[in-house]
């Protein structure tokens, strides 16, 4: 494994909890390389069929997998995926599950159309903690953190400790 000069890091969690805000400006302020896996899988078409259910494509992780090997390889990446559990173990340094109280889940996928049994499965999602417990069997448990992602205080918050913790992995490893 190649020495990384920068911390590759996992946010995830059900749709709608903040990822995408928070990973942006992690990667604006530290300087990391931020990817959402969704935009990456419809710029490569990393896709295996479309769910007729839920009205998406369906992605397939292993050629996702096989996209961002060597990037990742590299270091100084943030992840923003809602699944964890098919990424390498080996990618990640830290995972952090962003959680939000099921109200402001619901309105948030509600205000991005979400409808039905998509809207109603994740919001279930979070409420069953489904996310956390993947991250929670697919990783060390000491590198898992759960974040919560409900106010824009909630958001600084969240900012500035993984901001500290990239700063201290930094000094630990270069």
């Amino acid at each position: 494994m190649r020495i990384m000069k920068r911390p590759n890091i996992l946010l995830t969690g059900t749709p709608g909890v903040g990822k995408t805000t928070l990973g942006k400006e992690v990667a604006q302020r530290t300087g990391l390389t931020y990817v959402n896996v969704g935009d990456l899988a419809q710029e490569g078409q990393l896709f295996d069929g479309f769910d007729e259910e839920y009205q998406c494509p369906i992605l397939d992780e292993d050629r996702v997998v096989d996209e961002l090997e060597d990037k990742m390889g590299d270091g100084g990446i943030v992840i923003d995926y809602h699944g964890c559990d098919f990424f390498p173990e080996r990618w990640f340094h830290i995972v952090f599950v962003l959680r939000t109280d099921n109200t402001s889940l619901y309105n948030r996928l509600e205000s991005r159309g979400y409808t039905g049994k998509k809207l109603q499965d994740n919001v279930q999602c979070e409420i069953f903690q489904t996310i956390y417990e993947e991250a929670m069997e697919a990783y060390k448990q000491e590198i898992v953190h759960q974040l919560p992602s409900n106010t824009p205080e909630d958001l600084e918050r969240n900012l500035e400790q993984i901001i500290q913790w990239i700063e201290q992995w930094m000094k630990d490893n270069n």
